[in-house]
């Protein structure tokens, strides 16, 4: 599977970064997530609601 990667605006540059398919998401209707520093390793795929819970406790709004 071939995904357009954007890096979480919540990222620092200390390595700790995570990346979402949001192209992927809108076509298919789950959310790739993965960790940027293993391009060639898992993604997790959640649900759209799944999604905002994490961007909401990365956020702090929990």
């Amino acid at each position: 599977m071939s995904f357009e990667w954007v890096k979480s605006s919540y990222s620092g540059g200390e390595g700790e970064c995570v990346e979402w398919a949001p192209a992927f998401a809108v076509a298919r209707g789950m959310v790739p997530v993965r960790d940027s520093k293993q391009a060639h390793g898992p993604v997790l795929m959640v649900s759209p609601r799944a999604f905002d819970g994490l961007v909401r406790l990365a956020r702090g709004d929990v």
